[in-house]
Order: structure tokens, then sequence, then C-alpha cells
């Protein structure tokens, strides 16, 4: 008759070794997640990585399709007269990069290096007195490098109440 080399409680804690070492090594492979992006309206907050980053420069076309390719993008509702915040994590603006906000391809905001910005009472939706405001409008944050080229976009959906 012949002993086990392993008893039943090693064997186990030897599988779970394996399994956590399995693990880890299948999350180093992984890439390193953007920083975020959020956008807040009274009590309702939405944050997203970034819809378009490459780790380099983006080209125009690239931008432009960020900007109007919004499948996955997240939705925050917008009553008239709302605080809109707008806030991105302090990667997006070391070394000398900088963020700027952009509704419905149009930039709203000049290139901040602040992490923050806000909004009391803005009317996002106002129409300037030329027909009915739209259902929705695309809210995107561009990131640009020292150079003032764009690095990364994080898009949202501004759904009006």
């Amino acid at each position: 008759m012949t002993a086990p080399l392993f008893s039943g409680r090693a064997r186990r804690s030897v599988a779970a070794l394996g399994a956590v070492s399995a693990g880890l090594l299948l999350l180093s492979a992984c890439d390193k997640p953007t920083p975020l992006a959020t956008v807040t309206v009274g009590t309702t907050t939405a944050s997203a990585e970034a819809a378009c980053h490459d780790g380099k420069e983006l080209s125009m076309d690239k931008v432009q399709e960020c900007l109007t390719n919004l499948k996955d993008a997240k939705t925050v509702e917008y009553t008239r007269g709302d605080t809109l915040r707008l806030g991105v994590e302090p990667e997006v603006v070391e070394d000398g990069k900088k963020w700027q906000a952009v509704l419905d391809g149009q930039p709203i905001t000049e290139p901040s290096s602040n992490t923050y910005r806000s909004f009391p009472g803005a009317d996002v939706f106002a129409t300037g007195g030329e027909g009915e405001a739209p259902a929705s409008k695309k809210l995107a944050f561009v990131q640009v490098g020292e150079d003032g080229k764009p690095l990364s976009v994080w898009s949202f959906n501004l759904k009006l109440k």
C-alpha cells in the first residue's frame, strides 16, 4: 500500500495558491485603465474611462470620430438652471497636459490644468431663440498635450429632463 504524497488539505492549499498566481498573471497582462472623467448634475454623477486613448497623439479624424460616435457614453439628466460640474483625475493634467470641455463638437472651455470646473445655472440647452432645444447633447472632455495636440477623449450624453 502506498501513502499519499500530499494530504487533502495540502492539495487544496497548492491548488488555491496556483489559482491566485494564475489570476495575478492574467491581471498583469491587462492594460492599465485610463484616468476617469466625471460629470455631475445635481445629485447625479457619471464617471467614465476614456472612449479614445491610444497612449499617443490622436489624429483629428480619430478625435472627430470619438466626438460623434458615442455608443457607450454614459448619460446624465440635466434640468435647465442646474449646476454642471466637470472633473478629471489628477493624472489627466500631469506633465503639462490640459483638458477642455466640448459640447456637440464645439469647445465650451479653454484648455485647463485644473481638475475641476463648475458652471452654476448654466443652460447648455439654450438655442439662442433658434427653435426648440434638442433632447440631448454630446459632452466630451479632450485631453491635450503641451503642444495642444489631442491625446484622449472622454464622452458623455446630457439628456434634457
